[in-house]
């Protein structure tokens, strides 16, 4: 078996929990104003690769100072509600839909609106998801059962 060369080696990242992205366990980092690209990958637990494909989609928007990205407490956020979506099931595109309201008239209430209603729609939607998983799950209980049966039929 060959082993995978750091370039081929994907980076690992770590889910981030619920009450750190809601903002609910406290944040020893509020009063900074700037973060390398460093400190939000581990802050979040996502790899620097991932911090560049969301700016690449426009979600964030780090300032530069040479080849140094520097990341303010509004890209913080973004990153915080970005995690957030993803990790109810929201594309990427819903995630900047919904951060993207913010910045509307009466932004912010528009944006816990909106927010409300499509948290609530995509739970009817993981919520169908789970009842179809679990009713191939019984289905596949039934057929490992009954393929152990055949098989020991077969042996006998």
């Amino acid at each position: 078996m060959s082993k995978l060369s750091a370039v081929e080696r994907p980076e690992e990242e770590t889910p981030v929990d619920i009450d750190f992205l809601l903002g609910l366990s406290g944040d020893p980092r509020a009063d900074k104003e700037t973060f390398r690209i460093g400190d939000l990958s581990q802050e979040f637990g996502v790899t620097l690769r991932t911090l560049r494909f969301y700016e690449d989609r426009g979600l964030l928007s780090p300032a530069r100072r040479g080849t140094t990205r520097l990341y303010s407490r509004r890209d913080r956020t973004r990153l915080r509600l970005i995690l957030l979506a993803k990790m109810l099931g929201f594309s990427l595109t819903e995630a900047k839909q919904l951060i993207e309201l913010y910045h509307q008239p009466n932004g912010k209430r528009k944006q816990l609106e909106v927010s409300l209603e499509r948290f609530e729609e995509q739970r009817h939607i993981l919520l169908e998801q789970k009842r179809e998983i679990e009713e191939s799950i019984k289905a596949m209980d039934k057929t490992i059962d009954f393929t152990r049966s055949r098989l020991s039929e077969a042996a006998e």
